[in-house]
């Protein structure tokens, strides 16, 4: 099996009740699956004594006080028990489908990087694990009423342990670091599997109020640029329109030779995938949102 790792933000109102759906979610995925929670946040060690996962409050930060996912994947490689390991954000719910994906993967190949888009879904509440109907529902909520993210957010990552050992000092919370792990992958000529058609990951909806400007600053303010740069610049940031292969419902998994050229004909049809895609242009003339509302007005 997995063992899984990430970081939480204090477990308080809304944030804290998405967290422990996730935290749980990933625990009942098998018997020996292992949680590691890295962070000495309020509620952390309370949440692992009661939910059974292995707390590590040791962090790095950068001085901005933001942890560093270098030190993070440094000692999960160094600590896990499973040779297979999983980094993902604290408030993506996993079900059954996920643990069917990886287990195809592995039976397919010995080493590979496998990925899925997410599920944007508004969740309310905590979800009742003791009910035998949790998982269907909030799959037919996520398919109904939750919408598909485009493939540039990259929310969890399946690989094999010791793959990732030249991890730069990145910062959690900030852009540019998922997109550098597609890249290091791709790079080493590791397989990078979509099973987006394979799985349904819920992400539960949530404010990005840790950011003055929101969601838009985690990707401009100077620690995203700094992982940018860190990461060597936009020649190594790759999504999930790169992957060489995808896994299609039925388990099969297939080379996906012209998805780049594809996933950006349609993103393009969308406002964000337009926004995302054209990122690189806007920066260069120097069109970001501010400077078009001082324009505009």
């Amino acid at each position: 099996m997995l063992t899984f790792f990430t970081t939480a933000k204090p477990f308080t109102g809304h944030s804290g009740m998405i967290q422990r759906n996730a935290l749980k979610s990933w625990k009942l995925l098998h018997p020996e699956a292992e949680v590691i929670v890295f962070g000495d946040e309020d509620g952390v060690a309370e949440v692992c004594e009661e939910l059974v996962l292995r707390h590590h409050p040791e962090v790095q930060r950068h001085e901005s006080g933001m942890k560093r996912l270098d030190f993070m994947f440094r000692e999960t490689q160094r600590i896990a028990k499973h040779p297979w390991l999983c980094y993902s954000n604290c408030d993506i719910v996993l079900m059954a489908d996920f643990r069917k994906a990886v287990e195809r993967a592995r039976s397919w190949k010995e080493k590979f990087l496998l990925v899925a888009r997410r599920w944007d879904t508004d969740v309310t509440s905590e979800i009742d694990f003791g009910r035998r109907e949790w998982a269907a529902e909030l799959r037919e909520l996520a398919l109904n009423k939750g919408t598909e993210q485009i493939p540039n957010y990259v929310d969890f990552f399946v690989f094999p342990r010791e793959f990732y050992d030249d991890v730069p000092a990145l910062v959690v919370g900030r852009s540019y670091w998922d997109h550098w792990l597609v890249w290091r992958a791709l790079s080493a000529g590791l397989a990078v599997v979509d099973a987006s058609r394979a799985l349904v990951a819920v992400h539960q909806n949530h404010s990005h109020g840790y950011h003055p400007q929101g969601k838009q600053g985690t990707n401009e303010d100077a620690l995203a640029l700094r992982n940018l740069e860190l990461s060597g610049g936009r020649e190594h940031q790759r999504s999930m329109h790169d992957a060489s292969h995808a896994m299609t419902r039925s388990g099969k998994i297939l080379r996906t030779p012209l998805r780049r050229t594809f996933s950006n004909l349609y993103a393009m049809r969308t406002k964000q995938g337009f926004l995302e895609h054209t990122l690189w242009l806007r920066e260069k003339l120097g069109l970001r949102r501010t400077t078009l509302k001082k324009l505009r007005g």
